[in-house]
């Protein structure tokens, strides 16, 4: 008998309309397709999410096993996740009422989240200088409040604030990269401005956040092959119009102007 290859299914699945993505083994779902929803077990324990992308098992990233996807989501599953996510803002603001009253400055409730079942409620929060923060009488005020159901605390970083907060960007977009398609946060350096000729004006490269935009590198890697194929400025080259130096250097065409040494460019 011939042996039979099977071929194992991953989903990519977020739990949040622009999320990061997570992998699950779903070669037990029948007929999953991108769109369907799914119950998966998570660190945080079990979660409603959407499935973004089906691949084979060689496409996935690797990492090691993958946990499989428990099953699909119900309609009644669906109808418990909205009715628990309607409550979400409520219990923000009522956090945030909490916090002020117990006195704690500079402490930033971001957001609530509940877990599709009511089970769980996670409030995001950030803090001036990014310190980490005693919530202890906070932490015992809210699970006092919501007996029966486990209260999490999460500090987050000042990008993540502004993917949750929304709003317009600071070059002037309707809506911000981080809330309209970034799923993940990439590090950003200074130098990525210096390589594509960027004014360093703390204005014209900081995001909503106060951190470097994050645009920042969706063209660096252009900038760098560029600069590698290129000549330098003032380098010395041989054109069909005759020898000259490098005036200028154009980055994105990709080409240079030459000051030829008859005084004409090229």
């Amino acid at each position: 008998m011939a042996n039979v290859k099977v071929v194992t299914k991953i989903a990519a699945v977020r739990f949040q309309p622009v999320g990061k993505l997570y992998h699950f083994e779903a070669s037990a779902v029948e007929d999953l397709k991108p769109g369907d929803y799914v119950i998966v077990s998570t660190s945080r324990g079990r979660e409603l999410g959407e499935v973004v992308r089906i691949m084979d098992g060689g496409e996935a990233p690797s990492g090691g096993a993958h946990k499989p996807i428990e099953r699909r989501a119900t309609p009644r599953d669906l109808v418990m996740r909205r009715m628990w996510a309607n409550r979400e803002v409520e219990e923000m603001i009522d956090c945030r009422a909490k916090a002020a009253e117990l006195g704690y400055e500079g402490l930033k409730i971001v957001g609530a989240e509940y877990s599709f079942d009511g089970s769980r409620l996670t409030f995001n929060y950030s803090s001036e200088g990014d310190e980490r923060r005693d919530l202890g009488k906070l932490q015992q005020a809210m699970r006092k409040a919501h007996r029966g159901v486990k209260v999490d605390f999460r500090q987050i970083g000042p990008r993540d604030v502004a993917k949750i907060l929304r709003g317009m960007g600071a070059c002037g977009l309707v809506e911000r990269c981080c809330s309209k398609f970034l799923t993940e946060f990439s590090p950003i350096s200074i130098r990525m401005a210096k390589a594509q000729g960027i004014s360093l004006n703390p204005q014209e490269i900081t995001g909503m956040c106060g951190r470097l935009r994050c645009c920042l590198l969706y063209e660096y890697e252009q900038y760098v092959q560029a600069r590698k194929e290129l000549p330098k400025r003032k380098k010395r080259v041989i054109t069909p119009r005759g020898a000259g130096k490098v005036a200028e250097v154009l980055l994105l065409k990709p080409a240079v102007n030459v000051q030829l040494e008859d005084g004409r460019r090229a």
